[in-house]
């Protein structure tokens, strides 16, 4: 059983697919050749389903870090002996367009030991296992290196070391001196196609180079942000650059499946596919922290996958990378998963569940843009319009709220606050549209939608805005209500919801859970990044600062040791939790960074700039 703790990973990317690499040196997560396809070493979900690793026996300390700019990781081991220096990429290739990082990806996960002091023993252990471990293939040595050929992939690894193959494995160990460099590389094909060409130590070593140069000139070019926080910012960006999938513009909601929300319960999903939802945020994340053209992408992503929507039915949720609309679920029983977390699950079934916040955060998106999408033909404007009205239509129905709980729906006050956005910013775009008939009844569903919140979303026992109407149960998603402006931060009853989220929805580190009530799931569920950052920017927007740099310092210090977050923290150990990286934390990073770079300049006696992209 695996329990290397998921703090214990970086995050490697070409923007088509993702790798895991443990401190230890072993790549225990990659997918090839998307985020989503079958993963060919998935030791994190079960120690029989392959792994690639490569260290010094004896390590005194292990040192990691990203190459500055870039999401090349070097990993250092000191022994008693001498020093290793590990270098792992995902190769993006060469393109001509800064902007299209990862075109030329030629599927290539790279890896470079170098012994920089004294002298080292390295051992060495591949054992590749297609389809989630159930596949055990037939490993042959070849002139430079070892293909292996069984299910799906056909895979090449170049190493410049004699293996010994037994066991359906391939190791060895290698004696280095100072000085000494050896490559490696990892290359697939389909299992029809020829098998990937061996490649020599010069092209690897290039390979490693070109992607480092590739990452800082996209860094170069994107990354301007100069306020609070300015390198976890930076850091953000990347990640949610290295979690799209180039050729659509996707992100991914996290590159893995199955690490659980809770240890040992059933709270595991697969995270591998990308959810409206994320569209408002991850724009204005991607704007701070990269630059429009990114965001761009995405939000083409999302108006393309959705285009095929009907206004009598509802607005699918989330997609595959390449705007697969079946995300049918399935469980993986061969599969132990993260220290004994079953089921592990494959696909999500949250795709077929009516959330009707999506209208909402899809319009949202489209107005943040607006200014650089440019002319919209005759079918994106009917596209747009047939989701206000959708949202005009629908808002009196029970969902299954932002949460996406699997129980019986509910009348979520998300859901309206979100189709209440979508009207707001419906109505703003109506000239674009060319909608001016359907304003009129437009502004009256939105004054319905507003006074159904006040009326029915306010708790007088809670003296707070709650999850769902007739509820008294607090509810993190409250906290967008001043974000996405529905009624300004100092507002008395916004306030004093904040503020009672700050007191009775937060664990003693003053971390924020979603909520604190029965959803019909086992498991203990424990705190959510994401939401810690949501308050620290409600915080920003009160005018509260110095809460707000307290809050976010809380949730910020659960970066690990490379600045990457997962969604959730244990309750009880306090290691990170859920599928990781996580999106969604390193948006809330970057927003709440932004907020209180913000609220810091307007009491300096500046104003507060302006999203424009």
């Amino acid at each position: 059983m695996t329990r290397t703790p998921i703090a214990d990973y970086a995050l490697l990317s070409d923007r088509h697919s993702a790798a895991l690499v443990s401190r230890h040196g072993s790549v225990d997560w990659l997918c090839l050749p998307r985020f989503d396809s079958p993963s060919v070493f998935g030791a994190i979900l079960d120690d029989s389903a392959g792994r690639w690793s490569i260290r010094p026996p004896g390590t005194r300390k292990v040192s990691r870090r990203y190459l500055d700019g870039t999401m090349v990781l070097e990993t250092t081991f000191e022994t008693a002996t001498g020093t290793l220096v590990l270098t792992d990429a995902m190769v993006v290739g060469e393109h001509p367009d800064v902007h299209r990082l990862g075109a030329s990806a030629p599927h290539v996960l790279a890896r470079r030991a170098a012994c920089t002091r004294g002298a080292v023993r390295v051992e060495l252990r591949y054992a590749p296992r297609s389809e989630y471990g159930q596949v055990v293939p037939l490993l042959c040595e070849i002139p430079g290196g070892v293909n292996s050929r069984g299910g799906p992939d056909r895979l090449t690894m170049s190493t410049p070391v004699a293996l010994d193959l037994a066991g359906h494995e391939a190791a060895a160990t290698v004696a280095m001196e100072e000085g000494a460099r050896l490559c490696f590389a990892l290359q697939r094909s389909d299992a029809c196609a020829e098998a990937p060409p061996v490649w020599d130590q010069a092209r690897i070593t290039e390979a490693i180079e070109t992607t480092a140069r590739a990452w800082r000139r996209w860094a170069e070019a994107h990354q301007r942000y100069d306020g609070p926080y300015r390198d976890m910012v930076a850091l953000s960006g990347r990640v949610l650059h290295a979690l799209s999938y180039q050729p659509t513009g996707a992100i991914v909601a996290a590159p893995t499946t199955s690490l659980p929300e809770s240890p040992e319960g059933e709270r595991n999903w697969d995270y591998r596919f990308s959810w409206i939802r994320d569209a408002s945020f991850t724009m204005e994340a991607l704007w701070v922290a990269a630059c429009p053209d990114e965001a761009g992408d995405f939000l083409n992503f999302m108006t393309t996958a959705a285009a095929s929507y009907e206004p009598q039915g509802a607005l699918q949720i989330m997609f595959g990378v390449g705007c697969e609309h079946d995300l049918t679920e399935r469980e993986l029983p061969h599969l132990r998963g993260w220290q004994d977390s079953r089921p592990v699950r494959v696909g999500n079934a949250a795709w077929r569940q009516p959330q009707v916040d999506v209208y909402g955060e899809l319009l949202a998106a489209v107005h943040l843009l607006s200014d650089q999408i440019g002319p919209l033909d005759r079918e994106s404007r009917a596209f747009l319009v047939s989701l206000a009205d959708a949202a005009a239509g629908q808002w009196r129905e029970p969902d299954h709220g932002i949460w996406e709980i699997r129980g019986d729906p509910r009348h979520y006050l998300y859901s309206k606050l979100m189709c209440w956005v979508a009207l707001d910013r419906a109505l703003d775009l109506a000239p674009r549209l060319d909608a001016a008939e359907r304003t009129g009844p437009w502004r009256t569903a939105r004054e319905e939608v507003r006074e159904a919140i006040l009326r029915q979303g306010w708790d007088e026992g809670m003296g707070a805005y709650t999850q769902a109407f007739g509820s008294s149960v607090l509810d993190a998603s409250a906290l967008m209500m001043p974000i996405v402006g529905f009624a300004p931060a100092h507002d008395p009853r916004v306030r004093a919801t904040i503020g009672a989220i700050a007191e009775h929805l937060t664990d003693e580190d003053g971390l924020v859970y979603r909520y604190r009530a029965a959803d019909g799931l086992a498991g203990e569920e424990g705190p959510f990044l994401m939401c810690t950052f949501w308050l620290a920017h409600a915080q920003a927007l009160a005018g509260w600062r110095d809460r707000a740099r307290e809050t976010f310092a809380r949730a910020a210090a659960f970066a690990n040791d490379v600045g990457l977050m997962s969604e959730e923290v244990c309750p009880r150990t306090r290691q990170l939790l859920g599928n990781f990286p996580q999106a969604f934390s390193h948006i809330g990073l970057v927003n709440a960074a932004w907020a209180i770079d913000q609220a810091e300049r307007e009491a300096r006696g500046g104003h507060r700039k302006r999203l424009d992209l």
